[in-house]
């Protein structure tokens, strides 16, 4: 590669990883949307560094749900590790052949994409534990800790 196919490839990752981690967070919302629960989107949560602080900071989005308290366990786990989706068409451009050694450019879009199609740790502790924020939700003398049953894209 020539010098500004390196700079062209190095935009297309940068553009893919920003545009995955949107699609990741929005995948989590989808999911709690269609299961009927209440959720909130932050991009940028609590950041005010200005420009460098806010790109350098995790994380950049998250969803929090907001339980009513009656709802199952499920819709929060199948929420949790919707990102996964995310990776069904690059699979299905590389089983075409359109991800290539030959295609730099569409390989850093790939890549950048399948980064962002991995869970968080904070999902895979949602996917685990997402019944005990549900009975937290349903105590009545506790206060919940909105950031424990988060999703954050890092």
């Amino acid at each position: 590669m020539i010098g500004t196919d390196v700079a062209v490839v190095g935009c297309i990752l940068a553009l893919a990883v920003v545009a995955g981690l949107v699609a990741h967070e929005w995948s989590h919302a989808l999911v709690l949307r269609l299961a009927g629960v209440d959720y909130d989107v932050i991009y940028f949560p609590g950041r005010t560094d200005g420009v460098l602080g806010l790109l350098a900071s995790c994380p950049w989005a998250v969803v929090r749900p907001r339980p009513a308290g009656s709802e199952p366990p499920w819709p929060f786990r199948l929420a949790a590790l919707a990102p996964f989706l995310l990776a069904v068409p690059v699979f299905g451009l590389g089983v075409s052949g359109y991800v290539t050694a030959e295609t730099p450019i569409v390989a850093a879009g790939a890549i950048g994409w399948l980064a962002c199609a991995i869970p968080s740790p904070q999902d895979f502790a949602v996917v685990f534990h997402a019944h005990r924020v549900l009975e937290t939700e349903s105590a009545p003398d506790t206060e919940p800790n909105a950031a424990s049953h988060a999703s954050r894209a890092d």
